[in-house]
């Protein structure tokens, strides 16, 4: 077998990874790695381990056994510096759309003027220019998840995990994210995403990870899996059949 950290560089890579709860696994991946260009988004039925593996792989969550490998190295707290993430129900603070902006740039050590370069540079990004001195409490689903998504991408990641960023938004609002995330991906930001939409995997992956029961029962080039799924339980899912 070759050594675990001998070739892994330039991806992430989850081996052997295992959690568990009274007793029982709920995430077992055996080996999963993450290399290529373009959107890796994750699918699967609800209880699937889909959530559960994204915060393993961004370090929020210790598996019981196992390890994540980035760039040929087990994570650590560089790496986790190098990443970001972002939740369905986003967190903001209770300050203005720009305080929360600037809130993270701070800690970049950018120059005030930077700062709001910066800032400006986001905004018009995720087409919040006119929210800026609103309240980002006020903002509504989709401009929140937007913020959010521009908070991440504040920090200048390396990786950015999405955790069904549009799942609770209209199609427009759903729209103008997927156009955020094909933009961050396009310079070079490695997103992967969770998510129950089928029609957006098929917009956005460049690469489709189907789980069902805490395990990755397939994985591969998204028109691959989506078109010719090559397992009964990623055929079912596509289907709308149940998978249990």
């Amino acid at each position: 077998m070759r050594d675990l950290v001998s070739d892994m560089t330039n991806c992430l890579r989850a081996r052997d990874l295992q959690v568990r709860s009274n007793g029982k696994a709920l995430l077992d991946v055996h080996d999963l790695t993450l290399d290529g260009p373009g959107p890796t988004l994750i699918l699967g039925p609800n209880g699937a381990g889909k959530s559960l593996l994204l915060r393993c792989l961004h370090g929020l969550i210790s598996p019981d056994r196992g390890q994540v490998v980035q760039d040929g190295t087990p994570l650590n707290a560089y790496h986790k510096a190098r990443q970001a993430m972002v939740f369905q129900r986003p967190v903001l603070l209770r300050r203005s759309v720009a305080a929360n902006l600037d809130f993270v740039l701070k800690r970049q050590n950018m120059s005030r003027t930077g700062r709001k370069d910066r800032i400006v540079e986001l905004l018009t990004e995720g087409g919040l220019e006119d929210k800026s001195r609103q309240s980002a409490r006020s903002l509504s689903g989709g401009e929140a998840q937007r913020l959010a998504i521009l908070r991440a991408l504040a920090l200048n990641p390396e990786t950015l995990f999405l955790d069904e960023p549009t799942s609770a938004l209209d199609p427009s609002a759903t729209q103008m994210i997927e156009r955020m995330v094909l933009r961050a991906s396009s310079r070079g930001v490695r997103i992967v995403m969770v998510t129950h939409d089928i029609g957006q995997a098929r917009r956005l992956a460049a690469d489709v990870v189907m789980m069902q029961g805490g395990h990755v029962v397939e994985h591969g080039p998204a028109k691959q899996v989506l078109d010719v799924p090559g397992s009964e339980a990623s055929r079912r899912y596509l289907a709308g059949g149940l998978v249990t």
